[in-house]
């Protein structure tokens, strides 16, 4: 797939600027997980998060020929549901507003916002195929006049000061510094916008990271927050919590479904036992930009 940047995309900012950085984006690059290719191949709605809410039961006892789909299908449905709740959090959004998706992945749940909202959305990614594949889904679905994705450094986009009414972060915060997040965030919007976030972070009480925290970091390169460091770096920035909702409990059922996929990846585990034994976190936070 060519890869093109429309000319408004255009940066004097480099978009990979450290090591890990470079490594972040090699491996999105190169990832073809049928974990989220598949469920996105369902209504051509292609996340890179997880999923919340009980699973029909039934998906699991149908005939052998079917049962995979089915599954497949309602993994799907509870991760689209997860993108609502995120969305619901949003606030008043009008048709003339503009919201930001940082960290955007393959762009699912910035054509879930346009589709809601009838606003422009603009998507980020430091990985160049993430980018190219989100920009053709929306192309496909004729709203990239009002979606468009971004080869962006989400901690030094380049967009305007004070351009957005909302914007969020969705599962793609562990890969970054909070407090430089946040500054970008509370740059980005206006006076009164709203972020949005949901994550996995480890639990302040624990003393650190366990052994299965430490597992999920391996497998995604990434570098899980402690969860008092949501606060903190929010509250340096600007940003009052309005809500604050703890989703454990709601992703338990995704990740045992996903365990009996046909999809799975071995982390299944991992996660599994940090969520029982209270060690992770599963948060959504939204907070005003005043």
């Amino acid at each position: 797939m060519a890869i093109t940047h429309p000319a408004s995309d255009v940066t004097d900012r480099p978009v990979l600027r450290t090591p890990y950085q470079r490594s972040v984006a090699n491996y999105w690059n190169n990832e073809k997980d049928p974990v989220n290719l598949r469920l996105g191949d369902v209504d051509g709605l292609y996340h890179h998060h997880y999923g919340i809410g009980d699973y029909d039961p039934a998906v699991l006892d149908g005939p052998a020929e079917t049962r995979d789909d089915a599954i497949i299908a309602e993994m799907h449905r509870l991760e689209t549901a997860q993108a609502n709740v995120l969305l619901d959090h949003l606030g008043d959004i009008a048709p003339g507003d503009r919201l930001l998706d940082a960290g955007c992945g393959r762009g699912g749940s910035s054509i879930m916002a346009n589709l809601r909202f009838g606003c422009q959305v603009d998507g980020v990614s430091i990985s160049e195929e993430q980018v190219a594949f989100a920009n053709e889904q929306a192309r496909r679905r004729g709203v990239s006049d009002r979606v468009r994705y971004h080869l962006r450094n989400m901690l030094d986009t380049g967009f305007e000061t004070g351009a957005f009414k909302g914007a969020w972060n969705n599962e793609s915060t562990m890969y970054v510094d909070l407090h430089q997040l946040f500054a970008e965030h509370a740059r980005q919007l206006a006076p009164g916008g709203r972020y949005v976030t949901i994550t996995g972070c480890y639990n302040d009480l624990t003393g650190g990271r366990s052994r299965a925290v430490s597992q999920i970091d391996q497998h995604y390169i990434c570098n899980i927050h402690a969860r008092s460091e949501y606060f903190k770096a929010l509250a340096a920035n600007g940003f009052v919590p309005i809500n604050v909702v703890d989703l454990t409990a709601a992703t338990i059922p995704y990740w045992e479904l996903r365990a009996k996929s046909n999809v799975a990846t071995g982390i299944e585990d991992p996660f599994l036992t940090a969520y029982r034994e209270g060690s992770f976190h599963y948060l959504l936070i939204a907070a005003d930009r005043v």
